[in-house]
């Protein structure tokens, strides 16, 4: 079963496949949502598919990372997709492929099928996926004295180089972003999350503690991202705290589902004290001679 470029009377098969994988294919269904098929900006996408679009979806954005949805694929079909991959770049950018984004053991068969298991990397690491029901969220960890009194708020409420600072510093940590290069990317992410009303900032006792986000949205689902507290305040619970509330917030407006990929074990013991339950695990690899995509980021607790 072959690849070929998705077309528009694709798109009905494209969205049954995703969606019946929604939480390893949020950023495909949000590229699609906001950029279709056709889009030229930096984040949209060439989309193809195996067979009517039921047989896998795989996604280049045009800053070059590449996402991936099609469990059944085999290491012919994957080295077939990389010379499409490699075609397309040759054809419209000076810059090598950036990244691949995908379900743990799909990105790990694409990798070793096309030999870029052996590839320089900057990040390459399998996070372990969560999911949760919001009906089951459960807020009673959240009933601790150091939690007392905690308020969540908006990013424009909070001092805007403060939350810079944590993001570049998050960059440096979570997915190995050099320090030359992580204050302007945490400025672009900071400016995108103010102008999506993403992200919450989490403040207890006149303190700003913890963030957390939503790095992708649908109406029914969310897929957490960019959790972070100051290494400072770790261990006290504020991160879960962040989270829970503003997953209360999202309930409260019609979300029905979250999901999100865990940086870390204590990123994973926080979020199952919440009602998270574990589901399939999730890859991001950045190779080592790309800038980093605004797109990417996990999520991560203390």
């Amino acid at each position: 079963m072959s690849w070929r470029p998705a077309q528009d009377g694709d798109l009905a098969a494209i969205h049954d496949l995703l969606r019946r994988n929604v939480a390893s294919s949020m950023f495909l269904l949000i590229n699609l949502r906001d950029h279709g098929l056709h889009g030229a900006e930096a984040k949209a996408m060439r989309l193809w598919v195996r067979g009517s679009g039921n047989g896998g979806v795989a996604g280049l954005t045009n800053d070059g990372t590449l996402l991936l949805q099609s469990s059944e694929a085999s290491a012919t079909d994957w080295h077939e997709l990389q010379q499409l991959v490699e075609q397309r770049l040759a054809e419209t950018s000076s810059h090598p492929q950036v990244g691949v984004l995908g379900e743990t053991t799909q990105a790990r068969r694409y990798l070793a099928a096309t030999g870029l298991d052996q590839h320089p990397k900057r990040l390459d690491r399998d996070e372990p996926g969560l999911a949760l029901s919001l009906t089951d969220l459960d807020l009673r960890s959240l009933d601790r004295p150091q939690l007392k009194g905690a308020t969540l708020h908006p990013l424009s409420a909070a001092p805007r180089p403060m939350l810079v600072q944590w993001r570049a510093a998050y960059h440096q940590e979570i997915l190995g972003t050099p320090a030359a290069e992580a204050v302007a990317v945490a400025s672009q992410d900071i400016d995108s999350y103010l102008l999506r009303d993403s992200h919450r900032v989490l403040n207890i006792a006149d303190r700003w503690v913890a963030m957390t986000g939503f790095n992708a949205q649908l109406p029914e689902v969310v897929q957490i991202g960019g959790v972070y507290t100051p290494p400072e305040q770790r261990g006290h619970g504020y991160a879960r705290c962040a989270l829970a509330l503003h997953l209360k917030e999202a309930h409260a407006a019609g979300v029905e589902q979250a999901v999100l990929f865990a940086a870390g074990e204590a990123a994973v013991r926080a979020y199952r004290a919440i009602g998270f339950q574990p589901i399939g695990g999730y890859s991001l690899i950045l190779f080592d001679h790309a800038p980093q995509p605004a797109m990417a980021g996990g999520a991560s607790a203390s």
